[in-house]
């Protein structure tokens, strides 16, 4: 078991249960290099923290926002919540480094992997709730995550680069765009695809992510830049 005690401290919230702690860094890859041994892989603590994390975004946003609709608190939701963020709080609170990852992922560098990192903090707030209750998740995750709101809104973060896209795209071209596979490859759990974003059957630009809707939206902000839409 890895040391906890610099995390701890840096969150302010102490772990009675360090199995459980130490749980919320095991990532399927592991497991799967030890299969001789008991050890459960983060995913079921991932999938809670992100119910936790979607319910304290919503809270914090219906309170904070009353003067905006249903879609710009679904658009302000989703950004707080997207891996790319998540991936940036990850790295603030160093979470990389207390991974365990098999010897495939760590020279791959799956300690700075994007979607590694989000997932581990779903995870480590999986964890919170577990031992401490919604409050203290809901502390957590109001300090570091939605402190963010007034910089993605400033910035435009919210904004949907496919909605953006096909708005602008039938407004000036009079055509709706479409995505198509151009590559996938990787193991399943850690499947990467190359996704083209096309107009009346030209390629306009190309994005990659750990799955395909995350490869579109790469495409769709690539495409605003190739076209000089944004």
């Amino acid at each position: 078991m890895k040391n906890y005690k610099e995390l701890e401290k840096l969150i302010k919230i102490k772990f009675k249960n360090l199995d459980l702690l130490d749980n919320a860094f095991v990532h399927r890859s592991y497991v799967n290099e030890h299969r001789k041994e008991s050890i459960k892989d983060n995913e079921r603590l991932e999938f809670l923290g992100d119910a936790v994390l979607e319910l304290a975004a919503t809270r914090h946003l219906f309170e904070k926002c009353p003067d905006k609709n249903e879609g710009e608190m679904t658009a302000f939701r989703s950004a707080l919540v997207k891996g790319k963020h998540l991936a940036e709080i990850s790295q603030s609170l160093n979470l990389g480094k207390y991974l365990y990852l098999s010897n495939g992922e760590e020279k791959s560098g799956g300690r700075e992997k994007k979607y590694i990192l989000a997932n581990v903090l779903e995870a480590l707030i999986g964890a919170i709730y577990t031992e401490h209750g919604y409050a203290e998740a809901e502390g957590f995750i109001n300090k570091f995550i939605l402190t963010r709101l007034d910089e993605i809104i400033e910035h435009g973060y919210h904004i949907d680069a496919k909605s953006q896209f096909q708005e602008i795209c039938q407004e000036k071209e009079d055509f709706t765009p479409y995505y198509e596979v151009i590559e996938e490859h990787g193991p399943d759990h850690d499947k990467h695809f190359i996704m083209g974003a096309y107009i009346n059957g030209n390629l306009v630009a190309k994005g990659t992510g750990s799955s395909k809707q995350k490869a579109e939206e790469e495409a769709a902000k690539n495409a605003l830049k190739e076209k000089k839409w944004e």
